[in-house]
């Protein structure tokens, strides 16, 4: 049986749940961006102001989740890569790593920032949050894009990182895959 905490051999079952669970959080998040994306902006219909509201929350339960996870993180070990590695390949993970962690704080908050720009509350559980930045329709704008685009970061750096485990396990057929599965 696969211990809680993480050991230099491989994660413990929090990473593993902390992982697993924010991978399916955050494909149905992009799923729901990307779909959003294509609906009319003009004409709000109860539709798109549902996916939204219900996009705000995940986005927020997924901020929680990041940072619960960096918090695990920091009190734990970090299991060591696969043993041969190249350099390249062990900086590469390092580098990928460091921006899922950047990507996952920033896509809420500006998805946060958005919201108050364009002067939509943002509230979480029946909280209502306070807004970040002044209702200002200009700056709304930019943080749409600017919220997109990071959106499309997470995705490609998903599909490297998908690819990259799947290599690892089917190509080199290492334990890289494995140590993060129960």
């Amino acid at each position: 049986m696969k211990a809680w905490t993480n050991t230099e051999l491989g994660y413990g079952n929090v990473a593993v749940l902390l992982h697993w669970g924010m991978a399916v959080l955050l494909l149905l998040l992009l799923a729901m961006g990307l779909y959003m994306v294509t609906l009319p902006e003009v004409g709000f219909d109860q539709h798109k102001i549902t996916l939204i509201l219900v996009h705000k929350a995940l986005g927020f339960v997924a901020l929680g989740a990041v940072l619960a996870r960096m918090a695990w993180r920091l009190g734990n070990v970090l299991p060591a890569l696969a043993a041969g590695l190249p350099e390249w390949q062990q900086l590469a993970a390092r580098v990928v790593h460091l921006w899922f962690y950047a990507l996952m704080l920033a896509l809420p908050l500006t998805g946060w920032v958005m919201s108050s720009a364009g002067g939509y509350p943002v509230s979480f559980f029946g909280v209502v949050l306070p807004d970040l930045v002044a209702v200002n329709q200009q700056h709304f704008r930019l943080w749409i894009d600017v919220h997109r685009w990071l959106g499309y970061a997470l995705a490609a750096l998903l599909v490297v990182h998908a690819g990259a485990a799947l290599h690892h396990a089917f190509i080199e057929r290492d334990d890289t895959l494995r140590k993060i599965l129960f």
